[in-house]
Parts: C-alpha cells; sequence; structure tokens
C-alpha cells in the first residue's frame, strides 16, 4: 500500500527531475510569472549567456510595482520606470512572452492576474521574481518566490534548485466571529507563530474556516506566509477551488476539464498523511488585528494595549519592542484604538480584490473620510476596477472621500507616486510594516484588514469597525 502524502510531498515529487550532489532537488517550474522589476536582469544575463526562453508557452508578463495609479499617459514622469516597462516590453516581444501591458484591460498585480485568468492552476509548480508568490498556493500548488538569478535559470531551463521543505499543519477550526477577516488570521498565525516561525517550512492551511473561506480569502492568507517565515504557504484544492476556475481563459475546456479536475482532486493531501508540526487554532479566538511594530508579527488585537517592554520575557524581545516603539512614535502600554492617522491605503495583493471592495463598500455609505486623512483606494488588477464600476464601487469610494486609482502595487511598496512623506502614519492593507517600506524612510504602517482601514479613514484614528459600522450587529 502506497504511504499517504501531502499536496506538497505529491507535487515536488511529480516536478522533481533530479537530487544534486548539495541534496538540493531540481525542479521543473509549470508556471513562470514575471513583471517589471525583477525580470530585466534575468534577461539581460540571458542575452549575455547567448540564450533564449525555452518554453515561453509557460511564461506570464505584467506590469504593476512601477505603474502609476493616477496618471497613466507615457512616457511616466519617472524615467526609471519608464524605462523598465519599456524594457518589458521588448523583452516580452523578443520571447514571444503573453504580456498583459497596460492597453490589454487585463493588466494589474502580477498575483492576482494569474488567479483571475486561470493561469494559476493546482497541482503545479509556480514561480515569479517576487516574494508573495506565495498568494497562488491557494489553488493547491506550491509557488515560490524567486530572485533575478532564479527568474533567469527559469527563463533558460524552466528549473530551479531548491532544499525539499518540512511542512506544517495549520488548522483554524470552528467560526469567525462578525468583523474577522481572513487578514485578521494571517496577521493572528503570524503573531502566534513569529515572524521566523515557517522557517524551513511549507505552511498547508486548512480547517473549518478554511473549508469555507472563498478563493480570494484563501489567497489572502497564503500571500502573507512568507511574512510568517514560511517558504510556501498552500490549501488544498476543492470544489471552491474549481468553481473558481471553471470557465477562465486558461483555464482547461471541455475534456481537458474533467480530466484536470481529476488530477487536481489527486494532489489533495490524503488524509492519513503525516506531517512535521501540526497547529491548531479556534476561530473564534481571533479578533480584528493590527500591529503596532516593524515587523507583521508584531500585532495585537483592536482590544489590547501596545506591549510593554519591561513585560518581555527576554533582553531581545524587550530591545525588538523598544525598537519597534520609538520609530512608531508609540508610548509602551498604550491602546493602539484612538491613534489619530494620516494616510489610509486599501490596496495592495493582500487585499485589493473584488470581494475587498464590496466588503467595505457595504459599509462605507453615509460616511465620509475625516479630515486631513488621505484616503486612497487602489484596486489590484483592471478586471476588478471594471466590475467595480459596472457594480457602482468606485462611486461609493469617491463619494466617501476616498481616491479611487488605476490598477498596480502602489503604496504597498512604493515604488511608484504613491509614497507616504515624512513619518505619516499609515493605515494599511498591504502585507509589510517594516521601516522606510512605504516610500518614506520614516513613515509607518499599521497592518489590517479592509474594513479596519475604512473604519480609520472614516474617523481618523485607528478604530474598531465593529463599531465604527455595526460589523457584529
Amino acid at each position: 500500500m502506497l504511504k499517504p502524502k501531502s499536496l506538497f510531498e505529491k507535487v515536488w515529487q511529480a516536478h522533481a527531475v533530479r537530487t544534486l550532489a548539495n541534496g538540493q532537488t531540481q525542479l521543473v517550474i509549470g508556471t513562470h510569472l514575471i513583471h517589471e522589476v525583477t525580470s530585466p536582469q534575468a534577461f539581460g544575463m540571458l542575452r549575455d549567456l547567448g540564450l533564449k526562453v525555452a518554453m515561453p508557452h509557460r511564461t506570464f508578463a505584467t506590469v504593476d510595482h512601477i505603474v502609476p495609479t493616477d496618471q497613466r499617459a507615457e512616457p511616466f514622469n519617472d524615467p526609471l520606470a519608464d524605462a523598465m516597462i519599456k524594457e518589458l516590453r521588448r523583452n516580452c516581444a523578443e520571447h514571444g512572452i503573453t504580456y498583459f501591458d497596460l492597453g490589454s484591460g487585463k493588466q494589474g498585480i502580477v498575483h492576482m492576474v494569474g488567479p483571475e485568468q486561470g493561469i494559476t492552476q493546482p497541482g503545479t509548480t509556480i514561480a515569479c521574481g517576487d516574494s508573495h508568490t506565495s498568494t497562488h498556493g491557494a489553488f493547491g500548488a506550491i509557488a515560490l518566490g524567486i530572485g533575478s538569478s532564479q527568474v533567469r535559470d527559469v527563463l533558460a531551463t524552466q528549473t530551479i534548485s531548491l532544499s525539499p521543505l518540512k511542512v506544517r499543519r495549520i488548522n483554524v477550526t470552528g467560526r469567525l466571529l462578525p468583523g474577522v477577516y481572513a487578514k485578521d488570521v494571517i496577521l493572528h498565525i503570524i503573531r502566534t507563530l513569529g515572524v521566523n516561525g515557517g522557517t524551513g517550512y511549507a505552511y498547508e492551511y486548512g480547517g473549518e474556516v478554511f473549508d469555507r473561506f472563498t478563493m480570494e480569502e484563501r489567497m489572502t492568507v497564503c500571500n502573507m506566509s512568507i511574512e510568517g517565515g514560511a517558504r510556501v504557504g498552500y490549501v488544498n484544492p476543492d470544489e471552491t477551488t474549481f468553481a473558481y476556475l471553471h470557465g477562465r481563459p486558461y483555464a482547461p475546456k471541455g475534456e481537458k476539464w474533467t480530466e484536470a479536475v481529476a488530477w487536481w482532486r489527486s494532489v489533495a493531501s490524503d488524509p492519513d498523511c503525516q506531517y512535521d508540526d501540526v497547529v491548531n487554532l479556534r476561530g473564534e479566538d481571533i479578533a480584528p488585528t493590527v500591529t503596532w511594530g516593524i515587523n507583521p508579527g508584531q500585532g495585537i488585537s483592536i482590544e489590547e494595549n501596545v506591549p510593554i517592554p519591561e513585560d518581555a520575557q527576554t533582553q531581545d524581545e524587550r530591545s525588538s519592542i523598544e525598537e519597534a516603539l520609538a520609530y512608531m512614535k508609540l508610548p509602551a502600554g498604550i491602546p493602539l484604538k484612538g491613534t489619530k492617522i494620516d494616510v489610509a491605503f486599501l490596496g495592495s495583493c493582500t487585499n485589493a480584490r473584488l470581494s475587498d471592495f464590496k466588503e467595505v463598500a457595504k459599509y462605507l455609505p453615509g460616511h465620509h473620510v475625516a479630515p486631513g486623512v488621505k484616503a486612497i483606494a487602489v484596486p489590484g488588477s483592471q478586471l476588478v476596477s471594471a466590475i467595480c464600476a459596472e457594480l457602482g464601487i468606485d462611486q461609493v469610494f469617491k463619494t466617501a472621500g476616498f481616491e479611487w486609482r488605476e490598477a498596480g502595487c502602489s503604496m504597498c511598496l512604493a515604488m511608484n507616486p504613491d509614497k507616504l512623506v515624512g513619518d505619516q502614519l499609515c493605515a494599511s492593507s498591504s502585507n509589510r510594516n517594516f521601516k522606510g517600506r512605504q516610500g518614506s524612510p520614516t513613515g509607518r504602517t499599521l497592518l489590517m484588514s479592509p474594513v479596519m482601514v475604512a473604519a480609520a479613514a472614516v474617523t481618523g484614528m485607528v478604530a474598531d469597525a465593529r463599531i465604527v459600522f455595526g460589523v457584529d450587529q
């Protein structure tokens, strides 16, 4: 009888070419996603070596990091950004790579374009020169963020070399309480296990909460697996996965669809497979969560107070708290609730999907962005933007005082004109709160769910969205 296996083992073994002398595995990459930031160097190396792209039909490109979200006219005001988009177009044309450009109506953040086009599929390996490639694991794929030299390797050989990972199963049981979202789940997981807790692991998410999650909610959690130190995060494919993919442009059709679903079912983890570690969390124990510090693990529920350094268990922990509080300009022991904000950002590959904007739009009517707050809403893709326009969601945001922008990464990484100024404090639905992350070396970031961002925007301070909007009623 065959040994029961996890999805990670099945997909890894199905894509393994050989084991190298150093113990790493040479893996075939089923799908390669590229964008304008990490691909130019890789293509340059190919030219230097006189090589072509091995499998251009398995490579898909879009532009997201550097693209302006307010003024799309070319040439871009930023010469570097303008050069990068031109280089991406050149490379895609030269090598016959499918490219979702600004005029395609399909452009957007790479981790949104792949799923909504049906390019992201279960049971495969996916690589992209971006750390948040783990997003695609929501479909039951091994999705890997890679560096420019590995982008070169995939372009040239359609393979990369990696060390095998351990697998940790994270079960979230029961139900989430009203006003608690997928973003709160992953912030709670990272807070519980730590930003280095996943080092050397792939995270497999499951339990009743994930069984009920939509694909977009699963993507939010898998997206931030990296912030928890994991190399990979995934959810086993199920009927929710198949329903999402059915009929999408690059999804299999006809008999091939039936065959694909059968394969996708087979790669799900066997019920009695063994994991290297299992963590059980109760959905009912998770509350709206906000980060207070300078890494995603420094978070608390909206009902808690900022930590006190003297309460730390170790000197290292105490030093970390002191450093974070000094940078964030927060007194120890205070509630975050009531802390004034300067900027509210709703966007990023973590939370700029249609469901995010729909959920916020349910609560915005009758509210307006507080005086002195700059609030921007940035759809993650042109398709999301178009659907929001059809449904009138964009008008809901505009009426409430938000700036409604074009698709892109925007203020998450701030490799574009959307940046914090000075030490502005930003309520953000993005994924990282590192020092200087949002474009200013002294800018400060508080991570939270989109509805919590909206609550901060309309009150001008960190607030409990359940109270502001009556979410729990």
